[in-house]
């Protein structure tokens, strides 16, 4: 991934249409700034939505590290799921 100069945000409202096409074509970010500071970036929008996927993906593995290291600290064994189909009234 190669991270180019941002295009300022005037230059930017310019250059909308160049800029769309070339996050679409590259999928790489075009980042926007404002006063010296990076502000926005314009991202494919399908990139945009792996990304998400990623990220959730990511934080169910973490939220299931952390239930067995409590399953490990404490001692518990897990509920058989058909425990807890019958405790939610699915069986």
């Amino acid at each position: 991934m190669s991270i180019t100069a941002p295009v300022t945000v005037s230059d930017a409202r310019d250059q909308l249409a160049a800029i769309i096409d070339r996050v679409r074509a590259e999928h790489e970010p075009v980042y926007l700034s404002r006063r010296g500071q990076r502000v926005a970036a314009v991202i494919d929008a399908d990139d945009l939505e792996r990304l998400i996927e990623l990220a959730e993906d990511m934080a169910d593995i973490r939220a299931a590290e952390e239930s067995r290291e409590e399953m490990r600290r404490t001692q518990n064994e897990p509920t058989p799921w058909e425990t807890v189909k019958a405790d939610l009234g699915l069986a």
